[in-house]
């Protein structure tokens, strides 16, 4: 496991003090994805949300399943978009431009949530809780901000996501650890991590893969992972791995990558509970 996934000063300075490396990724996926229904508006679909609801995003990053979905969004939710970086919440705002209004924004940490007991209707945590160093006491803070019946929306990736990516990296490189071999919640081993706090818990997942055919896009997303120079990618090293993507490209036409991406759904029960 990649101790960097929940190193917060490493996550904090390196990869999500501003938007930029994240764009990146996102650019990535945008372009050469073959699901046609991005991964937003997939994710969105399958929100429960009652009327009136409260809604609290965790690591809602740049806000971009809302800015997905802006006409989409019932007028009397009341929705709560959160990060541990400041930098995100500020790229937020400016995402959600005249919408901003529509929004409840705070710089937060999942093991300590300044809210009382039973408050919101729906928690999401998209794509971040493998980046929590404890995830036990995080879900336990969910379980308690959340009113009984309330769901929890958690997204995260398996083992295989992106294999085909890193195997490119390690035949250009095979000493450049690039990405975790197992998440700490991941597809895996996530049921049984929530089955301690959460009841009736499901398992969507989100059929895609990358079929990518230009060589800039693919170079900045593993460089927008690994580029800092204790992997291997910093100074020259990165346009010599530029050129290794542009023979790859040039051999096989494209470069065919799997997705392995899903979203747990669980329920908060009424009964009592302990961690």
């Amino acid at each position: 496991m990649n101790t960097l996934m929940s190193d917060r000063q490493y996550l904090l300075t390196e990869q999500y003090q501003d938007g930029s490396k994240l764009d990146a990724r996102v650019r990535l996926h945008e372009q050469f994805s073959t699901n046609e229904h991005g991964w937003p508006r997939w994710a969105f679909d399958r929100l429960g949300v009652p009327s009136e609801g409260r809604v609290l995003e965790l690591g809602c990053g740049p806000g971009a399943l809302w800015v997905e979905n802006a006409r989409r969004i019932p007028g009397d939710w009341d929705v709560v978009l959160s990060d541990l970086s400041a930098g995100m919440i500020q790229e937020a705002r400016h995402a959600l431009g005249e919408l901003t209004g529509r929004f409840r924004f705070l710089v937060l940490d999942i093991q300590a949530l300044p809210f009382e007991g039973g408050y919101f209707d729906s928690v999401i945590a998209n794509h971040m809780l493998y980046h929590v160093p404890d995830v036990a006491r995080a879900l336990a803070e969910v379980r308690r901000v959340l009113k009984p019946g309330g769901k929890l929306y958690a997204a995260t990736n398996g083992e295989r996501h992106l294999q085909e990516m890193r195997d490119l990296v390690r035949v250009f490189d095979p000493g450049i650890a690039c990405g975790p071999e197992e998440y700490s919640f991941g597809l895996e081993n996530g049921a049984a991590q929530l089955e301690r706090c959460f009841e009736d818990i499901e398992l969507y997942r989100y059929e895609d893969s990358l079929v990518v055919t230009e060589v800039d896009p693919l170079v900045a997303y593993v460089l927008s992972s690994f580029s800092n120079t204790s992997f291997g990618l910093g100074g020259d090293r990165a346009g010599e791995f530029a050129v290794f993507v542009e023979r790859q490209l040039a051999a096989r036409g494209a470069i065919h990558i799997s997705k392995d991406v899903g979203l747990f759904v669980a329920l908060r029960g009424a009964g009592p509970w302990d961690l």
